[in-house]
């Protein structure tokens, strides 16, 4: 067999088309779409192929962080996309600015940049777009070029405060533009828009769920997959286990996993996640390989050489494993569709996929086809998949943890000594955080141990220690991320209970960066 991968037809449901221009918002309008049980996908402005399928409903063109004035601006066939197609069309800030000036309107840059809140002070109500939205509705700005005239055969939907044109549309035609951003929990009749639009505008059908998706995945993967193997690298965290409960659900002991522990896992997680994995009836067989890790680890501090080193050794001891079964000719991932959205920008190929999400040639070595079951789904869907199939808490509530593990989290050379020690940190933060009821509060949450020694004084010796850093951060799906404002007296608490109790620590900070400019791991 051929190495490719299985899609999931999906010609069943409506379906909206979100044309990117590179806004950092597209995949927010794409979760708001699709909790309204709308299906919708992400596709690069210039990636045109898609419409020949002619399988959907309506179109969304997002906003960019550059202007239709730039010489390089860039360009979408709109009228041509409108012509031949004849379906409802919104198009958000960018989308919005580029149709006033290809039809003949006036767009200039702002005199200062309009970004923030704002409130909508003209509806016009007898219109769709605003169905159920007051005209004091806050609305969220960002943008730097402004519709001043509108073009011939368009009229004026709603103004702000600050802007004379809000929203418009085509005379008699369902395109309609807006100059905000709806998909923003600060636009507080976003979500209420985007039905008008997606719902009543273009007539989908609200059946995008879990558990239609769980059902028509299932019968996919059975079709698919006939009497073959599969076989899948468990990590612990939500994507491969939803991944390996959906093939389980299709195709039982045809499914093979294999849970590599690294010794970069968190303390007692391999053996509570393979317990976990056993009474789900997953056939899963687990391989401790920590000394192997330990040891290609060995004087290495760059971090990309880490995760190389990391990453090779798990697809030699998973190719070891894998040949070993009969009959495998498909391989299982996690990929979740923000992966899938990330590899490609809207210039064309990014220039690096993630390392956890790239198997390194092994289908093609070992010729297995590639299964992602869950790649259109976004993070909270997936969780919420995962809650259908009955997932245990331990396992659907976890925080996402970085492919290389520890191993990112511990700044310079990898030692089995400061594993140990980093574990037991973590594991007090942790701890904590599950005890104060604030664990799912944050979005990821783990101790960093840093590569300086501080002074401190322990009874009456002065001691020259380790620092550890805590890490703890909100946010929806780790584009972006704030550092959690967690109590004082429970930093304390945590930073108390690691410098009494894990020996070689003698000071905590505490990381209070948001992401950007910083990353949320340190490495």
């Amino acid at each position: 067999m051929t190495s490719d991968i299985l899609l999931i037809p999906l010609h069943m449901h409506s379906k909206i088309l979100i044309f990117d221009f590179g806004s950092q918002y597209t995949q927010l309008i794409a979760r708001r779409v699709r909790e309204l049980n709308v299906y919708c996908e992400i596709h690069p402005y210039n990636h045109l192929s898609i419409l020949e399928k002619k399988d959907f409903n309506g179109i969304i063109l997002s906003g960019s962080p550059f202007s239709v004035l730039q010489e390089d601006a860039l360009q979408f066939p709109l009228k041509e996309v409108l012509e031949h197609y004849q379906i409802p069309l919104l198009g958000v800030c960018y989308g919005a600015q580029y149709m006033a000036q290809l039809f003949g309107g006036r767009v200039e840059r702002s005199s200062k940049r309009e970004y923030g809140r704002a409130h909508l002070d003209f509806i016009e109500q007898n219109n769709r777009l605003f169905k159920d939205i007051p005209a004091s509705s806050q609305v969220w700005m960002s943008h730097g070029d402004t519709v001043l005239e509108l073009p011939p055969d368009f009229e004026l939907l709603a103004t702000t405060d600050s802007i004379p044109v809000a929203a418009f549309k085509k005379k008699d035609k369902e395109i309609y533009a807006i100059q905000f951003h709806p998909e923003v929990t600060h636009s507080t009749d976003g979500k209420t828009l985007l039905k008008n639009f997606a719902v009543d505008i273009c007539g989908c059908r609200q059946d995008w769920t879990p558990l239609s998706f769980i059902e028509e995945t299932v019968e996919e993967i059975k079709e698919k997959v006939g009497d073959d193997n599969v076989v899948l690298g468990l990590s612990g965290g939500v994507d491969s286990s939803v991944a390996a409960l959906l093939l389980h659900k299709a195709i039982g002991k045809q499914l093979y996993c294999i849970f590599v522990n690294n010794g970069l896992l968190r303390k007692n997680e391999y053996e509570e996640v393979m317990d976990s994995y056993i009474h789900l009836g997953l056939n899963v067989r687990g391989i401790d390989a920590s000394e192997m890790f330990y040891a290609a680890l060995r004087g290495t501090s760059e971090p990309e050489a880490k995760r190389k080193i990391i990453g090779k050794v798990f697809i030699d001891i998973f190719q070891e494993a894998a040949t070993q079964l009969e009959n495998v000719k498909w391989l299982g991932q996690g990929t979740i569709y923000p992966d899938v959205i990330e590899s490609i920008s809207v210039h064309g190929p990014s220039a690096k996929i993630k390392s956890h999400h790239n198997v390194g040639g092994l289908p093609e070595k070992m010729h297995l086809g590639i299964i992602e079951p869950l790649n259109r789904l976004f993070k909270d869907e997936v969780r919420k998949v995962g809650k259908a199939l009955e997932l245990p808490d331990n396992i659907l509530q976890r925080h996402p943890f970085p492919g290389p593990g520890l191993g990112i989290r511990i700044l310079g050379d990898i030692t089995p000594e400061k594993v140990d020690t980093l574990q037991k940190a973590d594991y007090i933060f942790i701890k904590n955080l599950k005890e104060a009821g604030l664990y799912n509060q944050v979005w990821q949450a783990g101790v960093i141990f840093l590569p300086v020694q501080s002074v401190g004084v322990m009874g009456d010796e002065r001691t020259y220690e380790n620092v550890v850093a805590l890490r703890a951060v909100s946010s929806v799906d780790g584009m972006t991320a704030d550092w959690c404002h967690l109590p004082y007296e429970f930093l304390a608490k945590v930073s108390n209970e690691i410098i009494n109790n894990v020996k070689g620590i003698n000071r905590v900070v505490y990381d209070i960066s948001s992401k950007p400019p910083a990353t949320i791991e340190w490495e």
